[in-house]
């Protein structure tokens, strides 16, 4: 199966409460695009919410549909995580992540009032942030003399490519994200530049 070109993520942070019972559910969606970021922005929170019970979350990075995860913390097995999971999957959302914070009432929900509860505070925070179609981008390390800057930056942004970094000396160094979907394309105006070696960023 090849992979896709395009991807839909969450566009900007919202946030959601869901009661039951006198149980307050805060819901933190947000998008991601790495582990290391889920973990700041997860320590943020606690953070914030100190006295909170739980702590429970699900995000997925990626196109493949491999690279998820899931948390219950302390809550019965499958009643968090998973339902916060599923309201992720049903949006087909990738690069996004959702926190949902519990702070107790006092009267047990039992495992279907826990699940139903996570699964309505993750939705409502999803119903509120708008959903945003991105290329998927291959990334690649771009190396030549500095008078040749103008046309590298000419031909990335001609195919819509992003400058994820750069160090401008002599001799440049340009890491870009070129849309798998222009990848063809994108390579062969690169190699009508003088002295331009491109290589994929492993």
């Amino acid at each position: 199966m090849s992979e896709p070109f395009v991807f839909h993520t969450i566009g900007a942070e919202s946030t959601a409460t869901f009661q039951d019972r006198g149980s307050r559910f805060l819901a933190y969606a947000f998008p991601v695009s790495s582990v290391d970021e889920f973990k700041q922005r997860l320590k943020a929170l606690k953070e914030e919410h100190p006295k909170a019970v739980h702590h429970c979350f699900a995000w997925r990075l990626g196109t493949d549909g491999n690279n998820y995860r899931v948390s219950d913390d302390g809550e019965p097995a499958g009643t968090a995580g998973r339902p916060i999971l599923g309201q992720l999957d049903s949006r087909g959302l990738t690069n996004a992540a959702v926190v949902v914070i519990r702070y107790f009432g006092g009267t047990l929900l039992g495992v279907p009032g826990l699940i139903h509860a996570y699964k309505s505070a993750a939705a409502l925070a999803l119903q509120t942030t708008p959903i945003v179609q991105k290329q998927v981008e291959a990334d690649y390390v771009l190396e030549f003399d500095y008078h040749r800057m103008n046309d590298v930056l000419v031909a990335l942004r001609q195919f819509g490519c992003t400058v994820r970094s750069q160090e401008v000396q002599l001799f440049c160094h340009i890491t870009a994200g070129i849309p798998r979907s222009r990848l063809t394309e994108t390579l062969r105006r690169l190699d009508t530049i003088a002295g331009l070696h491109y290589r994929p960023l492993a």
